[in-house]
């Protein structure tokens, strides 16, 4: 199956490929460990919502590739969910 990825979707993780060179930059400044901690934090709060937004709209898509085949995607919500839980 070819999963499709929205533009939304790439134009977050290219954000937050600028993060991660905007904390570069902070440890190449030398600056405080509290505002690289502080930066890295929010680039993992940005990857965990690129990550539910994946999940969320392949699910989508396979849920109904699944009803369209008269089966229960009732099984794949519950490995969505269970990947969402092993990502943390």
């Amino acid at each position: 199956m070819d999963y499709q990825y929205t533009n939304e979707t790439k134009t977050r993780l290219r954000r937050i490929e600028g993060q991660i060179r905007g904390v570069l930059r902070l440890m190449e400044e030398g600056k405080s460990c509290k505002d690289v901690v502080s930066q890295l934090s929010a680039v993992r709060n940005a990857a965990d919502r690129a990550m539910a937004q994946i999940v969320a709209e392949n699910l989508q898509q396979c849920i109904l590739e699944e009803q369209a085949a008269g089966r229960d995607g009732s099984k794949l919500v519950k490995e969505a969910v269970e990947l969402l839980v092993k990502s943390r």
